[in-house]
């Protein structure tokens, strides 16, 4: 369905509060920016900014939503014969192989990965989409395994694969961090992804796996 004029709007203005935020945060640092000079400078007003993010960390981590439901879209959408692990470990393989900015692996990262350093609410807003990830691949894992509400292994699958996606991104942003270039970053994310996986018992690596043909 094509986009109606009311949308592309809201989408623009979103986009452009958004790009004026983090140009603001990247240069004065995110705990030095109010909302208020956000407003003033995208020319709008506080109220619209919050109507479009319900709180200042939103406006520098804007794709909150998308990391916190990514495990879980893999595991739904895995090919049968695929598990869960499967799924999960492949998402993120792809975007490693790709140099994908979608894990971190883009140009000029670094600035942005500064701010979220000195600042204390974007690391624990972070650390809450962490939290948030993991409770809702546990609840996806219940749904598409049947689980009873008392059996414990989708938190505990949840927790595992988790682990691997959080540690990942922990070693790129610090390889990011220090300057590296993205591409060998991605070489090394690999292997990386190649011993977690190896960690992995085979009761984590099989579970949720979908039927095959």
């Amino acid at each position: 369905m094509a986009e109606g004029l009311r949308e592309r709007k809201k989408r623009q203005t979103r986009q452009l509060i958004s790009d004026v935020a983090t140009g603001l945060f990247l240069e004065r640092g995110f705990d030095a920016v109010t909302v208020a000079e956000v407003a003033e400078a995208a020319d709008v007003s506080v109220n619209t900014v919050y109507n479009y993010f319900p709180a200042k960390e939103d406006l520098f981590l804007d794709r909150s939503r998308d990391l916190v439901e990514r495990a879980s879209r893999e595991v739904r959408g895995r090919a049968r014969g695929e598990s869960a692990a499967d799924a999960v470990l492949r998402g993120l393989r792809e975007d490693v192989e790709a140099v994908s900015g979608r894990v971190g692996l883009n140009p000029g990262i670094g600035k942005f990965l500064v701010v979220v350093q000195e600042a204390n609410a974007l690391k624990a807003r972070l650390w809450h989409m962490q939290q948030e990830g993991l409770l809702h691949l546990a609840a996806t894992l219940r749904e598409e395994t049947g689980a009873a509400a008392d059996d414990p292994l989708p938190e505990l699958i949840a927790g595992q694969l988790s682990w691997v996606g959080n540690a990942l991104y922990d070693f790129i942003r610090r390889a990011m961090l220090a300057g590296r270039d993205p591409g060998d970053v991605s070489r090394d994310a690999l292997a990386l992804l190649d011993e977690m996986e190896n960690l992995l018992g085979q009761k984590v690596l099989n579970y949720a796996r979908r039927p095959g043909d």
